[in-house]
C-alpha cells in the first residue's frame, strides 16, 4: 500500500477556485440582467440551470461513492473515473454553470462554466504532477488511457459493488448545498432589481 498523499491542499485549492467563481457570479448578478422582453427565455435558462445544479450534486455524490477517500492510496479507474480522470471537477463545473444560469442569461451561465474549467485545469495539472510522483508507471498508464477532463463515455466500466465512508458522502452532499443556496440568493437580487432598488448596468441574453 502506498503511503498517504497530502492532497488536502489540492482540495482546498479546488474549493477556493469554485468559491471565487460563485462569488463572482453573485457580483455579476448584482448589476446584470437579461434584456427586457426576454422573460420566457430568462425563465427557461433558470430552469436549465436548476437541472445542471441537480446533475452536479448527484454526479459529485456518484464520484464520492467510488473515490471515497482512496485517491491518496490507489488509482481508482471505475465508474465516473473510467471516463474522465477528474469527474468531481467536471460536475463542479456543471454546477457552476447552473449557478451562473440563475442570472437568466445563457451567456453568463456558459461563461462561469468555462471560467471554472480553466481554474480547475490549473489545480489539476499540479495534482497530476503530485500523483505521478507517487504512483509512477501505474498513473502514467491511467493518464494514457483516460482523458484528463472531458469524459469519453465509450471507456465506461464498472464494478458490481462500491463502498464509501458515509461521512464523505454526507460531506459531499453538504458541499452541494453551496450550489443550491445560490438559487434563493439570486432570486432575491432579481426581485431587488425589478423593484429598482439595485441598478441594472448590463443586459445579456
Amino acid at each position: 500500500m502506498l503511503r498517504s498523499i497530502p492532497l488536502a491542499r489540492f482540495q482546498s485549492m479546488r474549493r477556493l477556485a469554485l468559491g471565487v467563481i460563485l462569488a463572482l457570479a453573485a457580483g455579476v448578478l448584482l448589476f446584470c440582467a437579461s434584456p427586457t422582453g426576454y422573460h420566457e427565455f430568462h425563465e427557461y435558462v433558470e430552469a436549465i440551470g436548476l437541472a445542471l445544479i441537480a446533475a452536479a450534486i448527484v454526479g459529485r455524490v456518484w464520484c464520492t461513492l467510488y473515490i471515497g477517500g482512496r485517491k491518496a492510496a490507489e488509482i481508482v479507474d471505475l465508474g465516473p473515473y473510467s471516463i474522465t480522470r477528474n469527474p468531481l471537477y467536471v460536475f463542479s463545473a456543471i454546477g457552476a454553470a447552473g449557478v451562473g444560469a440563475q442570472t437568466g442569461s445563457a451567456v453568463v451561465g456558459l461563461a462561469f462554466g468555462l471560467l471554472t474549467v480553466l481554474a480547475f485545469l490549473v489545480v489539476i495539472r499540479r495534482e497530476e504532477a503530485h500523483l505521478s510522483e507517487h504512483f509512477g508507471a501505474q498513473y502514467a498508464a491511467y493518464c494514457a488511457r483516460v482523458p484528463r477532463f472531458w469524459p469519453k463515455l465509450a471507456l465506461f466500466k464498472d464494478s458490481e459493488t462500491v463502498t464509501a465512508p458515509s461521512k464523505r458522502v454526507y460531506a459531499t452532499l453538504l458541499d452541494g448545498l453551496v450550489f443550491v443556496a445560490a438559487v434563493p440568493v439570486f432570486e432575491a437580487i432579481e426581485h431587488l432589481q425589478e423593484a429598482n432598488v439595485l441598478p441594472v448596468l448590463l443586459r445579456v441574453i
